[in-house]
């Protein structure tokens, strides 16, 4: 399940993974999430946090993921990605090489460092 935090600026978007997320959890909360917020912004400043009760992806979810990444790839400012999933961590810090702009992987208990970084 992906849901949207409400406690961030407004140029800022932020989501919560938890559970499993699935296909409709990209169609229906983060690809309107994103565009609204590219055409406010230009840019989107993203944290994902994955939080405690984060399972898994669903294979679809898989795919919409590589699927926005793709069709979003010059439209974030700035990534942060809040998890102690290992594998989730380690693909950010070898893909954010290619991704234009900076991107940061945080600890779930380093959330708050991760709000701040990416209000800044």
């Amino acid at each position: 399940m992906i849901e949207i935090m409400e406690d961030m600026p407004d140029k800022v978007l932020a989501i919560r993974a938890s559970g499993v997320v699935k296909q409709e959890d990209y169609d229906k909360v983060l690809i309107p999430a994103i565009e609204d917020k590219k055409e406010k912004y230009g840019k989107v400043r993203f944290l994902y946090y994955l939080d405690e009760d984060f399972e898994s992806f669903s294979g679809k979810a898989i795919l919409e993921d590589a699927k926005a990444v793709t069709q979003y790839f010059t439209s974030f400012e700035k990534i942060a990605v809040v998890s102690d999933v290992d594998w989730i961590n380690s693909a950010v810090e070898i893909f954010k090489y290619v991704i234009p702009g900076p991107v940061r992987t945080y600890s779930i208990e380093e959330l708050p460092k991760a709000k701040v970084w990416i209000n800044d």
